[in-house]
């Protein structure tokens, strides 16, 4: 088989059926073969998201502003935005293990597993989102998820510090205040729904963390390097000082964080 033709094939897709299909038998191959490194393989730099034949993507700044959430049509938009980040994560995922071929085998099942999960969460939002009378692509898009791992495609460590231990680490802080805010609308079958979806993505997402926190250490100790360079590489891609209404402590402790690096990041106790 090969590895890294298949795991291609899966992060250009732009039907999650394919990517689905793919993921697992890569997965599989991976729990039972060792992956050899291939000195003729040159990872693609990819131009384009997959779901650019799905989407339109806009600039942030262009995004809508979402809807009441009383409404079928407000609250798609909620589940589309956060199925649109579960769709780019499995292709992060996925260009975490095609992009770094020489890590070892235990890294590339982390990420694969991790990809599962995130095609499995997409697929729940999906279905929501379908029972609205909606369908992925239905709102305009960002690529931000997209363009950080192509300025992190040269540097492994850097891959490492921003999207799980940054862009993924964010959504620990968000989930739950999302959740806050439905909460009082949960009697709605759809709410209750979106609710119970994303207390699993919020569980599952601590350990995706986790594994980025990691192989982030396992990466400053193999580059002799301090793991204080996260702040240096947050300020290289401008985001040590954004800001941050809250910051979830317990749930980024429990992916790995240290107190010094949550007080650091805006949390006045941690304890």
């Amino acid at each position: 088989m090969n590895f890294y033709a298949l795991l291609e094939q899966a992060i250009i897709s732009d039907d999650i059926l394919v990517k689905e299909l793919l993921a697992a038998q890569c997965l599989e191959y991976c729990s039972k073969n060792e992956v050899m490194s291939d000195d003729h393989f040159l990872p693609r730099r990819f131009e384009v998201p997959s779901y650019v034949s799905k989407c339109t993507i806009v600039s942030p700044k262009n995004l809508p502003h979402r809807k009441d959430f009383d409404t079928e049509e407000g609250l798609a938009t909620l589940v589309h935005s956060i199925a649109h980040i579960e769709f780019s994560a499995i292709d992060l995922a996925l260009d975490a293990v095609y992009r770094y071929p020489d890590m070892p085998q235990i890294y590339k099942i982390d990420w694969l597993e991790v990809a599962c999960d995130e095609i499995r969460h997409f697929k729940m939002l999906q279905s929501l989102l379908g029972q609205l009378g909606f369908t992925y692509g239905d709102f305009p898009v960002h690529s931000g998820l997209f363009d950080a791992a192509n300025n992190t495609a040269h540097n492994i460590l850097d891959r490492m510090a921003i999207v799980p231990r940054y862009f993924e680490a964010s959504g620990l802080d968000v989930s739950p205040q999302i959740i806050k805010k439905l909460d009082n609308r949960r009697k709605l079958p759809s709410i209750a729904k979106l609710i119970e979806v994303l207390n699993i993505i919020f569980k599952e997402e601590v350990d995706h963390v986790l594994k980025g926190d990691k192989w982030f250490k396992y990466l400053c100790k193999r580059e002799g390097k301090s793991e204080e360079v996260y702040f240096e590489i947050l300020e290289v891609y401008d985001l040590l000082d954004k800001h941050r209404p809250h910051v979830n402590v317990k749930a980024r402790k429990e992916a790995g964080f240290t107190c010094y690096e949550i007080k650091r990041l805006g949390a006045k106790e941690c304890s």
